[in-house]
């Protein structure tokens, strides 16, 4: 089973994926935990490219490029073993991400990005994908919060120094996606407290593993 969270800057993904495991920890599920970019030592390499601010000059289809090279050195080396082996895989970030950062928010044709996926990734896609959404003015100032206290967090802070209208874009890009697919998507309200938060996201995790798991395993 393969479950991904998505979200603007400073959603709390980082936070709630603990929630997450713990939860389905406690429902006897094997989880491997992991991100993108950056969920291979290689990809690491490629995420210090992707969010370096000093790199404001790149260009979007390369860094979209970026971003599937990740992907598919993830996949292969990560994901689908981890998946082959019985475990439940959830990650920070997926596709979705791609299809809305260099899609909705950069402009890049969003036809492309999936011929892309379907090419480089066979169009693997999650089972279940958790989209802690808020306004970008809330999210924003809780990401230069983070990094003003947190050099790690400075040296990975590309994005954050996007204009809002980017980051609006992104959210109604995430927004878009979660009314099309229904099925996968559940919409978080993420600009409450971190209790809050993982309370929502341990109700809908539970109906979910209920129709997946009916039987109870």
């Amino acid at each position: 089973m393969f479950i991904t969270l998505e979200g603007i800057e400073g959603s709390g993904k980082t936070t709630q994926i603990q929630t997450l495991v713990r939860f389905l920890t406690a429902a006897g599920l094997d989880c491997l935990t992991t991100r993108e970019p950056g969920g291979t030592p290689i990809g690491s390499q490629i995420r210090s490219v992707l969010l370096n601010p000093d790199n404001g000059a790149l260009a979007p289809t390369a860094e979209m490029l970026l971003y599937m090279a990740d992907r598919v050195q993830h996949l292969e080396t990560v994901v689908r073993p981890a998946l082959s082996a019985g475990k439940v895989v959830v990650c920070d970030r997926y596709f979705d991400a791609t299809l809305v950062y260099q899609g909705y928010a950069r402009g890049l044709d969003r036809d492309m990005i999936n011929r892309l996926h379907r090419l480089a990734c066979n169009g693997m896609m999650p089972d279940f994908t958790l989209l802690l959404d808020l306004p970008p003015e809330i999210g924003l100032d809780r990401a230069w919060s983070r990094i003003h206290a947190d050099d790690a967090h400075a040296r990975e802070s590309r994005f954050e120094t996007e204009a809002l209208a980017f980051h609006q874009r992104v959210r109604d890009g995430y927004l878009d996606l979660a009314r099309r697919e229904p099925q996968r998507f559940a919409v978080i309200d993420a600009a409450l407290d971190a209790a809050a938060v993982g309370e929502q996201i341990t109700a809908v995790l539970a109906t979910f593993i209920k129709a997946r798991f009916p039987s109870g395993g």
